[in-house]
């Protein structure tokens, strides 16, 4: 079976059209719900059969929620590992789901529900994840959609809940609202003034976390790191959001000023870096994974410090989705070799630029 794109709407990836508030430094924001069925063992410990129940319940139960009642369902346990990668390389499905590395075998009954910035994945850690995904900085807007949903869910579904301790979860980190609200967002002006790492220190302290582009065991690459809460025990959803909204919205002013001082003390160095970065991706015959994110995120500064013009932030966040492993090899409908997945990747970028490229200046 091989995956069909088309019956999403924009491909599941409307989240990347730079529509959102602060487009050009937060590429997204995202809020997960962990859930679980009662009556069930948790997705680790569940039979075959068990989850296969747990997925058969809740594809019922949606067919009568508005939200959902048009989504598209993958089943993952019967796609194939490129088709897999690529719903997670969208970010509409984490690692654990898409059963992409040894630690996390694809499980039977994994799949997923998708429907416009909204999706339910199933079988995953937990049952149930609920996930809200928004372009740029848009937390009050995720919490919404996916209150909205759990809300209508869980009138049909029920879900494991404790009076004292909230939902409950397999790990223990999860119990309590089973709330994951992050923010994908990009920082190289912080990074290239020496300012990250007291930041980063200041987000722990108050709770917060940081990761790579893709979440939890990620590595940060091309100066694009994932905030998030740590805590789901012991505050409430609207508590987490504040402080989130409120630490974010701080980071976002840091980075504003650390450009405007990269811009006033170094400014010809930094405008002579962008540029070799924007010229490299113009031209390169081969690119690695790491290269083509370092050159993107020099590139996307060029463009906030509006050095280019005429390059979209849209164009931008397109190039650091498509221009990944499985979204080269499903363009070209074959599985790829590195070296092959290199000169694809350079290929595409070096297109997408020179159609862009009479208005760049």
């Amino acid at each position: 079976m091989s995956i069909d794109l088309s019956l999403l709407p924009d491909g599941g990836v409307g989240w990347l059209d730079a529509s959102g508030k602060h487009a050009d430094i937060v590429l997204s924001t995202r809020i997960r719900l962990a859930r679980n069925v009662e009556g069930y063992a948790f997705t680790a410990r569940a039979r075959d059969g068990e989850r296969l129940r747990v997925l058969s319940q809740v594809r019922e139960a949606l067919s009568s929620v508005q939200e959902l009642r048009e989504a598209v369902l993958y089943r993952l346990d019967e796609l194939s590992p490129t088709d897999r990668a690529l719903l997670h390389e969208r970010h509409l499905v984490s690692k654990e789901l898409a059963g992409l590395d040894a630690q996390h075998p694809l499980r039977s009954g994994a799949a997923v529900f998708l429907s416009d910035g909204l999706g339910v994945m199933v079988n995953e850690e937990d049952h149930l994840r609920l996930q809200a995904l928004r372009s740029g900085f848009a937390l009050e807007e995720a919490f919404a959609a996916i209150d909205r949903l759990d809300r209508d869910l869980g009138a049909r579904v029920p879900f494991s809940f404790h009076a004292e301790f909230g939902f409950l979860t397999a790990c223990p980190t999860n119990v309590g609202t089973g709330m994951r609200a992050s923010v994908l967002i990009h920082l190289p002006g912080l990074v290239h003034t020496k300012e990250m790492g007291r930041v980063l220190a200041g987000l722990q302290q108050m709770g917060l976390t940081y990761r790579g582009l893709y979440g939890e065991g990620s590595e940060v690459v091309g100066n694009y790191f994932q905030i998030s809460n740590q805590t789901t025990l012991g505050r409430s959803e609207e508590e987490l959001l504040d402080q989130l909204l409120r630490v974010v919205g701080h980071v976002i002013e840091r980075e504003e000023e650390a450009r405007r001082v990269l811009l006033r003390d170094a400014g010809y160095i930094i405008e002579d870096k962008l540029w070799r970065a924007y010229g490299t991706l113009r031209y390169a015959r081969s690119l690695t994974f790491d290269e083509a994110m370092n050159y993107l995120s020099g590139v996307r500064l060029a463009v906030g410090l509006k050095l280019v013009t005429g390059l979209s932030v849209y164009t931008l966040n397109k190039l650091l989705i498509f221009s990944q492993a499985a979204h080269l090899a499903y363009a070209e409908g074959r599985p790829l070799t590195e070296s092959e997945t290199n000169l694809a990747r350079a290929r595409y970028v070096r297109k997408a630029l020179e159609e862009e490229a009479g208005t760049v200046g």
